[in-house]
């Protein structure tokens, strides 16, 4: 027989559960990973906390990890598919069935959740599909990397009330701009989020987006308050960003491949040690080389020097953590330059990421850490 005057034991801290399930997650153990969450559950974790307190975080240290080379690639989509699987697994939890179920009566309306085209970090958009259906919303989840005209499509079959677009990497972002217009040309409000969307989500306004949301608890509360206002009039690209009448965007990425090639045909007379690369080592310099130009072409989009500036630093520190010297990056900025000469705002550029790799600040490092990542 029990004793009635012994107290329960109290629930576990979430750090504890934290840790449990990162022991988990970093050895691909998908099973004890998911008898962990479940069991968190079970000792009275909320799901909302669980889905942003606990496996978001530990999904942002994932990739804190593999940036300071304490994780390799394999190992962090490893890690990322256990905690996608680990979101499945307690949509099922008794108590979260249950939640669902008393907000089914009171449904507050359709959202489609997608990652736009090119993006495939999907675990952000799902964590945010997860909790807008236990705050009472019918969710049309559609994933990594849907491509804009299929997009549209769903929007005209199945009429939502907005639909929310993440993105991860702020090279998608002038394909993130393309899907807001053409969803708002459908009469549909454009909810955005994700790290692409820079420090408070500055490039949300700047892309004409209807509503930012820094997480999804954020995103749900916003949405119980107030509906999103609707959405502008039809519109271009330029319309928002005047800029790209310069062309410089246009130019450069209708020439990256040539400026890659051109790039990496040099590099050798500039860094001696590249006559004597392998076929591997000189296809990821190429990829590198390929970052950059991506990352340029994104800053010019957006008329943003601190982007690209930011994404340097970034790469700086990665290739540190490899014991590769930041200043190897220098000469591939200066034959950019070169190449660039006739493009003022691209050489501004080249020229404050080559000041700032020589001398960086706290401000550009930080910056670099929401910018992108090399994969």
């Amino acid at each position: 027989m029990s004793d009635p005057l012994r107290q329960a034991e109290p629930p576990v801290a979430m750090s504890t559960w934290t840790d449990r399930l990162w022991d988990a997650v970093t050895a691909g153990e998908e099973y004890a990973a998911a008898d962990t969450a479940i069991a968190a559950l079970d000792d009275g974790m909320d799901i909302e906390d669980l889905l942003l307190e606990v496996i978001a975080p530990l999904q942002a240290r994932v990739g804190r990890e593999w940036a300071a080379n304490r994780m390799t690639v394999a190992q962090e989509h490893t890690a990322t598919a256990v905690n996608e699987r680990l979101i499945a697994a307690v949509a099922h939890h008794p108590a979260v069935r249950e939640r669902r179920d008393e907000r089914a009566a009171d449904r507050l309306g359709r959202i489609t959740v997608a990652c736009i085209d090119g993006e495939w970090h999907a675990l952000p958009a799902r964590i945010v599909a997860e909790v807008l259906r236990l705050r009472g919303w019918h969710v049309d989840y559609l994933g990594a990397q849907v491509p804009t005209p299929h997009l549209i499509g769903h929007l005209h079959r199945t009429g939502p009330s907005l639909v929310a677009l993440s993105s991860s990497i702020a090279t998608r972002l002038p394909a993130a701009h393309a899907a807001i217009i053409a969803c708002q040309a459908t009469g549909t409000p454009v909810l955005v989020g994700g790290a692409a969307y820079g420090p408070a989500g500055r490039y949300a306004s700047l892309l004409g987006a209807d509503g930012w949301a820094g997480d999804a608890r954020i995103a749900a509360d916003r949405l119980a308050e107030a509906p999103l206002p609707p959405p502008s009039p039809p519109r271009q690209a330029i319309d928002d960003l005047p800029h790209l009448a310069d062309q410089e965007y246009t130019h450069i990425t209708r020439t990256a491949t040539q400026l890659v090639r051109h790039v990496l045909g040099r590099l050798p007379s500039h860094v001696p040690v590249m006559v004597d690369y392998t076929d591997r080592q000189r296809r990821h310099t190429a990829e590198d080389i390929a970052h950059i130009v991506d990352f340029l072409a994104t800053a010019l989009y957006l008329d943003d020097p601190d982007l690209f500036t930011g994404f340097l630093t970034w790469t700086a520190g990665i290739l540190s953590a490899r014991n590769v010297p930041a200043h190897s990056l220098l000469p591939a900025l200066e034959l950019l330059s070169e190449q660039l000469a006739d493009y003022p705002r691209a050489t501004d550029m080249l020229t404050r990421a080559h000041t700032a790799i020589t001398r960086p600040s706290p401000r550009t490092i930080e910056a670099g850490m929401s910018g992108g990542r090399l994969l």
